[in-house]
């Protein structure tokens, strides 16, 4: 792909041409389907336009092509792709390395696509009000109806309506066209964006005198023990000739479906003019909506005319009270609560930026499962199916309108339409989520950089006083890292926040979170993003360091999960809960992030590393260790987890660092039926008087601290995790946590056999078409192979098809678009939509494995043409390996195949430094023990190796060699081993081999680093 030029701009100006670029451009060319039944029924007031398209994507690695031709409702689409909504083109191509930029996307590309619709309308809808409305599109929307330009939407995370009325045919023979022209210009996003129209697309029907989009608005102004006023507040529009005078009824039915309360107002409304209507209704006993027990209450709204119902909507919304108090913290419904937030970008792993309603669902329910109540909508306002999902679950919301404001971050992102849109923009946001009673809080912006600048406290109050002037009922705040000290009085910095209600700091040591609290004690603080620690899922490393290197060698980039990856500006997940747990005026935090994403690959800028490593789950949805530290510290039921999660992969007698997280202070850890010991937490009370678990020792993790450890306000120290030092023997690792002597809970490791079978698991799904399924490697007795990466094959019968694939392993290239992928640490995570309605069988195989097998229910309406459908198996994972390789490469530049080159001044090293972070020093501790290795792609006899390496300041010589070969048994030593030095030349000779691998393993000197500028064998 990448060194295919595609077709000719000429070639692209025709029918012909776009067929050529459906196959140049895409994973596979869709069949063409007739659309020999384009009318479209309209029933109700909304109806879907989300099947029935046509796509072709122009220019996947640039943005220009035709422009006004497409929409040309004679334009013949019948070879281009038939798609279903949402759609995102990025993720059905393969990644592929388009230079330093292209980490941010992933490495997938953008480009520019087209979209069009045909359908025709009965006569029915002459004379009736008709406009289309788009959730999203990424990026740039040009819409055009009948070869009209409609109009222009940048924003791609805004909606937006354009109205049809008289553009329209309404004969049921003449077709309408309606053409979508999306641009997704890289570098556009700091993280993975999609492309297309990734949300929803509606036709929506009304009379001349109807309701206005967002037109209504419900608050809840007085809520007690036994009553709630809700108040709703309708705009109603008449595109009539004549003034008219229309009664609004309102109907609020409780969540049970019974009426509670009924309203009617009659205002007189003008011909060409909006009117605002306003109901108080009075409603007793109500049912209050919390995190808890979310309880929905629904408004219809009806709009009469002389007797006749002209107009009619629904609204879903919730009574609930709440505050955000400077000292206090926040509450709900009266009872105080920590914000136990994630941050979540808008992709959702293997289906990119699709939106799903199961998906969503299925995503938020694991962010629960951690004991997870809010969710910040990183860094743009969210689709309305996310913030029905999570009104529903009971998750709070901080919904957030840019990432930057006139200072771009990237060359093509929202800076370069802030000034003409952000006001309709931010708008937007308030209006499409200001009745859910999940949202808290409006966030004007994240880490800005006009935030420090002379221009930012003006724009700051622009955008603030949009959000007011729709809605006052909510705080306005953002998130930010300009403020990691007190400002200056009169700095930008300070004036933004006197205008603020409250501020999320992103990143703040404890002791910068108090300043700032002492110097505005009259505006509430939080943290919008905390911790950042990094983690692959099973990798593990160092556990006696708070901070470790990092392993650049390729195929092994990865970072350890003993929550000890720290890149400069973050903080162990240790640290920010405690942090938090400690500051009663702290409302809570936002943890970076909830779950891995595409793009941004940090500490890792390089193909092909195409997710980020921030997530406490990976991008598969499988949980990491760091679920379950917070879900230790955020839940209450009882729960002990251990680390590593891998009972298996360890040498006989190694020692290994084996932590616990629990909610219960005392465990117990049993290694084959024999007592390791029992071990306790301290109970500790904060300040205020809540309650905790943490042991009591330097924890030395802030060196701000004369102790060198975070202290608490009530002068305590400690760790949230219990600690053994455990030498490995094969068999099975039991923690048992006990209260009052009764056990209460337990988790086990068992070391696994080889790998025997498949297994297939799925959790319920809701609305929505997306299933996941989980494959998981198991023994003859059904163990977790977490060695085991077999390729896995995806096959599917009846109404569904492989919607994407993952493993949740942050280094790999292969497509998500595709029925095959090799497990990672023993799993992979397979998603099925349903195609219709029927029994959808799924099956998966790896060679030398039982298949396994499960059954999932299909729905009607399906998706047939969505993610997935396009789908080629391709070669799928790492780029080819060099010919050396290493355990742990210590830097970019010091990979195996330097050894190599042939160049003596460069060469393999596990050398690193670890840059210092705001509480913590620089580390660089030679490592103890490391290897290298030669390979062949066929297997030779050698007898002799030589190692060249570098002796220089921290760089030393080995203490000692061994030296080992490939075999059908795996790697066994080599006999009759003699060592030979001449200076830093080592001439390794044994007893001579038939082999395709030579491995050296180094026993690190005691002190120093190593370096190996040439290897050879022979």
């Amino acid at each position: 792909m990448p060194n295919d030029p595609g077709p000719s701009r000429r070639q692209v100006l025709g029918g012909v041409g776009a067929a050529a670029l459906v196959s140049a451009f895409t994973p596979v060319a869709q069949a063409a389907e007739a659309l020999t039944r384009p009318g479209l029924t309209v029933t109700g007031r909304a109806t879907d336009l989300d099947d029935g398209w046509r796509f072709v994507l122009v220019n996947a690695d640039d943005v220009t092509g035709p422009e006004d031709h497409y929409a040309d409702p004679g334009f013949d689409d019948s070879a281009w792709q038939a798609v279903d909504l949402p759609h995102d083109w990025s993720i059905e191509l393969p990644p592929v390395d388009q230079g330093a930029t292209s980490s941010a996307s992933g490495f997938f590309r953008g480009g520019l696509g087209w979209y069009r619709k045909t359908f025709t309308l009965p006569p029915a809808l002459a004379g009736r009000r008709v406009s289309v409305e788009f959730d999203g599109v990424y990026s740039d929307a040009h819409v055009h109806l009948n070869g009209e330009l409609l109009g222009r939407h940048p924003y791609a995370y805004t909606g937006w309506s354009f109205d049809l009325t008289g553009k329209l045919h309404t004969d049921s023979r003449t077709p309408n066209v309606l053409a979508v022209r999306a641009t997704n210009r890289l570098p556009s996003s700091r993280w993975y964006s999609g492309s297309g129209i990734y949300r929803r697309v509606r036709l929506v029907v009304t009379d001349p005198v109807h309701l206005a989009r967002h037109g209504t608005f419900v608050t809840t102004p007085g809520v007690t023990a036994g009553h709630a006023t809700v108040r709703v507040t309708t705009d109603v529009v008449n595109d009539a000739g004549g003034a008219v005078a229309a009664e609004v009824r309102t109907t609020v039915t409780d969540p049970a479906g019974r009426v509670v309360a009924r309203g009617s107002t009659t205002i007189p409304l003008p011909a060409g003019r909006t009117r605002q209507a306003s109901t108080d209704l009075p409603v007793e006993r109500p049912r209050l909506w919390s995190t808890e027990r979310p309880a929905l209450y629904r408004l219809r709204t009806d709009v009469v005319v002389a007797g006749r119902v002209l107009d009619t909507t629904t609204t879903d919304f919730g009574i609930r009270t709440f505050e955000f108090h400077p000292d206090h913290g926040f509450s709900l419904n009266g009872e105080p609560m920590k914000l136990r937030g994630v941050n979540l970008h808008a992709s959702q792993g293997a289906l990119g930026a699709v939106i799903d309603s199961a998906a969503l669902e299925r995503q938020m329910r694991l962010m629960q499962a951690m004991g997870v109540n809010a969710l910040r909508t990183a860094h743009n306002p969210p689709a309305p199916e996310l913030v029905t999902v999570c009104e529903r679950l009971g998750i709070l919301m901080m919904v957030e309108a840019f990432d930057c404001w006139r200072i771009g971050k990237v060359a093509y992102d929202y800076h370069l339409d802030f000034d003409e849109w952000s006001a309709r923009d931010i708008a937007e946001m308030v209006h499409a989520a200001k009745n859910s009673p999940a949202v808290v809080l409006w966030s004007i912006g994240n880490e800005v950089p006009d935030a420090s600048m002379a221009g930012g406290p003006e724009i700051a109050a622009s955008l603030i006083a949009a959000v007011r002037a729709i809605d006052t009922t909510r705080p306005v705040i953002m998130g930010s890292d300009r403020y990691r000290s007190v400002p200056a009085p009169g700095s930008p910095q300070d004036l933004i926040l006197r205008q603020l209600d409250g501020l999320g700091v992103n990143y703040n040591t404890a002791q910068s979170i108090d300043g700032l609290h002492t110097t505005y004690p009259d505006k509430f603080f939080f943290e919008s993003e905390s911790s950042s620690e990094t983690s692959t899922r099973g990798v593990y490393q160092d556990p006696d360091l708070l901070n470790t290197g990092e392993n650049h060698t390729p195929g092994r980039r990865s970072t350890s999960s003993y929550d000890n990856n720290l890149a400069s500006w973050t903080f162990s997940g240790e640290y920010s809960l405690k942090k938090d747990r400690d500051r009663k005026f702290c409302q809570g935090q936002f943890l970076w992030a909830g779950q891995d994403y595409l793009g941004e690959p940090t500490p890792y800028d390089v193909f092909p590393v195409k997710t980020s490593f921030f997530g406490a789950v990976d991008s598969a949805g499988l949980p990491k260790d760091a679920f379950h530290l917070f879900r230790s510290q955020w839940t209450t039921r009882p729960m002990v987890h251990l680390v590593p999660m891998d009972w298996t992969d360890h040498r006989s007698g190694e020692p290994v660092a084996v932590w616990v997280y629990s909610t219960v202070d005392t465990v117990e850890l049993v290694l084959n039926g024999k007592s390791l010991g029992v071990k306790k937490f301290d109970r500790k009370t904060t300040v205020d008087g809540r309650g905790y678990l943490e042991t009591t020792e330097p924890a030395g993790d802030d060196k701000h601290d004369p102790s060198g450890s975070y202290t608490s306000p009530n002068g305590s120290s400690g760790k949230l995790h219990l600690t053994w030092t455990v030498p490995f023997e094969p068999g099975t690792l039991t923690a048992i946590a006990t209260a009052g002597g009764r056990e209460v809970a337990r988790d086990r490791l068992v070391t696994a056999g080889p790998p025997h079978a498949l297994t297939l698991t799925t959790e319920a799904r809701s609305e929505g078409v997306m299933s996941f399924v989980t494959a998981t490697v198991v023994d003859a007795h059904g163990t977790v192979v977490p060695g085991a990466e077999p390729v896995l094959r995806f096959a599917v019968r009846g109404p569904g098809r492989v919607a994407g694939v993952d493993n949740g392993r942050q280094e790999l290239a292969q497509s998500y678009q595709q029925p095959t992928i090799p497990a990672f640490h023993g799993q992979a995570v397979a998603v099925i939509a349903a195609t219709g309605r029927g029994t959808i069988t799924v099956t998966a195989t790896a060679p030398g494995l039982k298949t396994a097998k499960i059954v999932l229910p299909g729905t009607s309406p399906g998706q047939r043409n969505g993610p997935g459908a396009r789908a080629r198996e391709t070669a799928g994972g790492l780029a080819a390996g060099p010919s050396a390789d290493a355990s742990y490469s210590g830097a970019p530049d010091t990979l195996p195949a330097a050894m190599l080159d042939g160049d003596p001044a460069t060469g393999w090293s596990n050398y690193y430094v670890k840059p210092a972070t705001a509480t913590l020093g620089a580390v660089s501790r030679p490592r103890p023990g490391d290897w290298v290795s030669l390979t062949w792609p066929a297997p030779r006899r050698i007898g002799v190796a030589t190692a060249q390496f570098v002796v220089s300041g921290a760089l030393a010589r080995p203490a000692a060699i061994d030296v080992a070969c490939r075999t059908a048994r795996g790697f066994e030593p080599v006999r009759d081993l003699r060592i030979t030095w001449a200076g830093d030349l080592a001439t390794l000779t044994f007893g001579s081999v038939v082999t395709g691998e030579l491995r050296l393993t180094m026993t690190g000197p005691p002190r120093g680093f190593l370096r190996v500028s040439a290897l050879t064998a022979r």
